[in-house]
């Protein structure tokens, strides 16, 4: 019979692990499939090689295995970075975009990502950087919307004769 291989295996090998790694059901199977190959005889070390993983990795999972059986190899939460704006924060800057930036001493007319970053910072105390800031604009359904420069009292006749175009004919 002929062997089967994968064509472009290296290139293939990537894309797998990190389908492995997309949801926590794929990430717990591939735990119990390090297990089963350490319960096998390998070791840890030959498992890592073998899945990809740092042999430290592995050897957590046989530890926890040891130590609470198959719920040791579940995930747990993966929290990231908590917030720094409270519900509480985010209900008032709600409030504050639907007023003027001068409202609250700032000299601009529009809500910006800066303005609205230092908004925060004078507010709390909290350093919000401009991209997040800019997030929070989608978040509360708000798109940007820069105004177009008017001249101020302009000369309705001069201005029909710096157009480019010349008036259109009337038929």
């Amino acid at each position: 019979m002929k062997a089967l291989t994968i064509p472009d295996a290296a290139m293939a090998i990537p894309g797998l692990q990190e389908e492995i790694r997309r949801s926590q059901e794929s990430r717990y199977d591939h735990r119990l499939h390090g297990i089963l190959l350490v319960a096998q005889g390998m070791s840890c070390r030959e498992v890592a090689g073998l899945l990809g993983d740092a042999h430290s990795t592995v050897a957590n999972w046989v530890r926890r295995y040891d130590e609470e059986g198959l719920a040791g190899l579940v995930e747990g939460d993966r929290p990231g970075r908590p917030r720094r704006l409270t519900e509480e924060h985010l209900v008032q800057i709600a409030a504050a975009l639907r007023k003027s930036p001068k409202d609250f001493g700032f000299s601009s007319n529009l809500w910006d990502g800066k303005t609205l970053a230092a908004f925060i910072g004078k507010q709390w105390q909290i350093d919000l950087g401009v991209r997040q800031c800019q997030r929070l604009f989608r978040q509360f359904g708000f798109r940007l919307r820069k105004p177009r420069p008017l001249i101020a009292g302009a000369d309705p006749l001069q201005k029909e004769e710096f157009k480019k175009n010349p008036p259109s004919r009337k038929r």
